[in-house]
């Protein structure tokens, strides 16, 4: 029995989107007669009516490439029941797009945002499968998302490039980590990389205890120090706050970075040459790496499985050592944060690094 496959990826792009294209396309064409479409950019490509139909020559040699052949796009979650300016009913549109194509399934590659709409599709009766993706490991229900483990392996080279000139000119370094809500990447790659001190939004911060560690490694004849940061760190002062409450107090403030504006309290409150570093996207570009590759693969072999077996409305995810799928309605929207209990938090505390708090 024939199957056609509607693919898409949504949201940012990072490392293993092709190499779970890849294995989704592979392994369909092996297990049954399968016919591939190819969304382009994202759910913005459903709603248009964008897409191609794919051969099998166009999956061969994308294992190793970074980004995503089909394009993405961010439509945000909060918007796809709103009529657009133009008059678009967005879900009836993907929901025409999906019937014009004569579609069996639609397998979506994203993070949070791209699940909820997944889900909402599901719900509207479509066979979707998720795929999940990004750099911040926020998922729930995985252990590890694709294109995690490349961007912690890109913010530990930027942590090591950045500790050799921190130890040459006895600086005080404050390194910016991906991450707004959720603290995964900077607590793997701040661990990785050697750092003194690591903040996370998890974790909301002391000011004080901060520079108290930063002059402690002073005091010990330690030239240096090593702060790294995830962009979405904020003090315990802030974290009383509500959100619309923390964006007009930080916009009165003349740092237009959280790196930027710790650095600055230290070189005040500590006298120590503190600088800041933002590597951005950097962090989410290039080949993924071999376990990324491998995950990204097994994500997509799993997804293909699920379609012969007629399974629809879950998303793939990694339990242990184990390939598993969780219905989308029970991890769409679901936060995950890093626990205070976290094994890798926990070691990272009993190694004496400063967590700010």
């Amino acid at each position: 029995m024939k199957r056609r496959i509607g693919i898409l990826t949504s949201g940012g792009d990072c490392p293993g989107l092709n190499a779970a294209i890849r294995g989704v396309a592979r392994a369909a064409y092996e297990l049954f007669d399968a016919e591939i479409i190819g969304i382009r950019n994202g759910y913005g490509g459903l709603i248009e009516g964008e897409y191609q139909e794919m051969s099998k020559k166009q999956f061969s040699g994308i294992l190793t490439l970074g980004g995503t052949i089909l394009g993405t796009s961010r439509q945000p979650f909060r918007n796809m029941r709103v009529i657009d300016e133009r008059g678009v009913d967005k879900v009836a549109a993907m929901k025409k797009t999906y019937k014009d194509l004569k579609l069996d399934c639609l397998v979506t590659l994203g993070g949070n945002g791209t699940h909820k709409t997944a889900n909402l599709l599901s719900e509207e009766g479509l066979n979707v499968i998720g795929l999940p993706k990004t750099i911040d490991n926020d998922i729930y229900g995985t252990d590890f998302t694709f294109g995690f483990h490349t961007a912690v392996d890109i913010a530990t080279d930027v942590i090591d490039r950045i500790h050799t000139t921190a130890t040459s000119h006895g600086r005080c370094m404050v390194i910016e980590i991906m991450g707004n809500k959720a603290g995964w990447l900077t607590l793997y790659a701040g661990l990785a990389g050697g750092a003194d001190v690591i903040l996370l939004p998890e974790v909301p911060y002391d000011i004080e205890k901060v520079a108290e560690a930063v002059e402690a490694r002073a005091k010990s004849k330690k030239a240096f120090s090593i702060i790294a940061v995830a962009e979405g760190a904020m003090s315990e002062e802030e974290a009383k706050m509500k959100k619309k409450e923390r964006e007009a107090y930080r916009a009165t403030l003349p740092y237009d970075c959280i790196s930027k504006r710790i650095a600055a309290q230290l070189s005040e409150m500590v006298g120590v040459e503190a600088r800041h570093v933002v590597p951005g996207h950097i962090q989410r570009g290039g080949s993924p790496s071999a376990y990324d590759r491998v995950l990204s693969t097994q994500f997509g072999v799993h997804a293909a499985e699920l379609i012969r077996d007629e399974i629809y409305g879950v998303t793939v995810a990694l339990d242990g050592n184990e390939i598993i799928h969780n219905k989308l309605k029970d991890i769409a929207g679901v936060p995950k944060p890093v626990p205070k209990d976290d094994h890798v938090l926990v070691t990272a505390r009993n190694m004496g690094i400063c967590m700010g708090d």
